[in-house]
């Protein structure tokens, strides 16, 4: 779904990106005049971002301290996990009988990439090709509310700058989890839609797997 991005939404993906790269942290404030700096622009713009990424749980606006990047709790994480598995399953059920071969083919290009950012332990790529690999199915639901719905919740879940991975944790758990798009891809290729619908909410999106977001969230 292509979409035509204000400045506002250029600042929102911006200050998205800061997040996930971990130069903004939890608790952080973020700072206004930096922002408007760095871009070139106004701070019309940046604050209707800001108000918007509060609004969609990503930041909290303190008063008498501005905007800082939210904490995740694993009590919120957990539910949140059960509303994206409902949601994404709905999605790939609706996408199921609108993917073509080419949509096959792509999904499994990022799986393969995946693989790869594995072995050479780049976390912030795999977190990028994963959000491409399920954007594939979703852009096909042709249900655009439960898009923009998606995207809002799945942002929640932006403040994840991997840890050092000295005993291999975090890329045993990311090597199973893209055994799982495999395993999803592999059911709509044959265009199951309800199990695939079942194996997003109930195995891909399991609420006891939240704890790993939390878990890869960067404390240094």
């Amino acid at each position: 779904m292509n979409k035509f991005k204000t400045l506002k939404d250029h600042v929102y993906d911006y200050i998205a990106d800061q997040i996930l790269v971990g130069n903004l942290r939890p608790e952080e404030k973020i700072n206004e005049n930096v922002i408007c700096e760095e871009l070139s622009i106004s701070r019309t713009p940046v604050r209707e971002a800001l108000i918007q990424l509060a609004s969609e749980g990503i930041l909290d606006n303190v008063p008498r301290k501005g905007f800082v990047v939210k904490s995740l709790s694993e009590e919120e994480a957990t539910d949140l996990y059960v509303i994206i598995g409902d949601l994404d399953g709905l999605a790939a059920r609706l996408a199921c009988p609108n993917l073509e071969e080419k949509d096959f083919k792509d999904m499994q290009f990022y799986i393969d990439s995946m693989t790869l950012t594995i072995e050479s332990k780049n976390y912030e790529m795999y977190l990028t090709q994963q959000k491409i690999f399920h954007q594939v199915y979703i852009d096909k639901c042709g249900n655009n509310a439960l898009i923009e719905e998606l995207a809002k919740i799945k942002n929640k879940f932006l403040k994840k700058s991997y840890l050092d991975d000295p005993e291999g944790e975090i890329s045993r758990t990311l090597t199973a989890t893209n055994a799982e798009h495999q395993e999803i891809l592999e059911l709509f290729k044959e265009y199951k839609a309800d199990e695939v619908s079942k194996y997003l909410a109930e195995i891909h999106w399991a609420p006891e797997n939240a704890h790993f977001d939390l878990m890869s969230l960067n404390e240094k």
